[in-house]
């Protein structure tokens, strides 16, 4: 028998995975799209580990959700309501950072979108605008925002959340997987433009995880049968340490947690 599968948003949980010596004491995070799945789990897995996470996503009421909750485990955390498809709120992330913490030490830029699944020729210029824009474009206006403070950090880390679909070997999957692949050539230059300095970035594939964003590629697929996003978290808090010297790696979320010596459990299908 597998382990059983805990609920999809679990503190304890949370708590269980991650180290208990505080290895981002006093960092300053900041994790987009961190209203729910994926980026809701690092953001409180960064907060176990002692970071003070600045949450990022369009709802604010999700995201006072995530605060409460990282408060009750006695961690800290910012509020920042952030629609990535503005840019003009994008620019101005950086310089509302700036004078509260005078720099950022963590950035996981999780957030992203699907968009249509259908034969490129269907595809919309409106479509095909939104998830360039969410998947792309912000992420591209972040890294302009944010290279001056992750530069003023001692030991600034990014990570970026790709997908294996990424590859564009599926069909159908056109918008979401140029994106994505886009993303990963994104990531990958600026890691080789800040390779003599204290920044590092990295790129990680969790997989299949249960999130919203599964569900909706996948209609038919049991949630049950997949890993939780909390059980995937602790992959990418690892490469948001100081101990992080890897730069421009793209990483797989299973293999990092299996170096780390954690299991990832997954449920029985009924």
């Amino acid at each position: 028998m597998s382990a059983a599968r805990p609920p999809l948003d679990d503190c304890n949980w949370i708590k269980k995975l991650m180290s208990s010596n505080k290895s981002l004491a006093g960092r300053i995070a900041l994790v987009t799209g961190a209203s729910r799945g994926i980026g809701k789990a690092v953001a409180l897995a960064l907060a176990s580990e002692g970071a003070h996470v600045i949450l990022t996503a369009r709802t604010a009421g999700a995201l006072e959700t995530v605060d409460d909750e990282i408060r009750s485990m006695g961690g800290s955390a910012t509020i920042m309501q952030l629609d990535l498809k503005k840019g003009d709120r994008v620019d101005a992330v950086g310089p509302t950072i700036f004078p509260r913490w005078g720099r950022l030490d963590i950035l996981v830029a999780n957030a992203g979108v699907l968009g249509p699944l259908s034969p490129l020729s269907h595809v919309t210029s409106d479509s095909w605008d939104y998830v360039m824009g969410v998947n792309l474009e912000a992420n591209w206006r972040l890294i302009r925002s944010l290279d001056p403070l992750m530069k003023l950090s001692d030991a600034g880390r990014a990570v970026f959340v790709t997908s294996g679909a990424a590859t564009g070997r599926h069909a159908y999957w056109g918008p979401y997987a140029i994106s994505k692949a886009a993303l990963d050539a994104l990531a990958r230059s600026w890691a080789a433009e800040l390779v003599n300095t204290n920044v590092r970035v990295n790129i990680i594939n969790p997989g299949a995880v249960a999130t919203a964003l599964r569900a909706k590629a996948f209609p038919g697929e049991k949630p049950e049968t997949l890993p939780t996003p909390a059980m995937i978290a602790p992959a990418i808090v690892e490469l948001c340490k100081p101990s992080t010297t890897s730069n421009g790696i793209t990483f797989d979320a299973r293999e990092q947690l299996a170096e780390m010596g954690k299991t990832v459990p997954m449920a029985d299908e009924a």
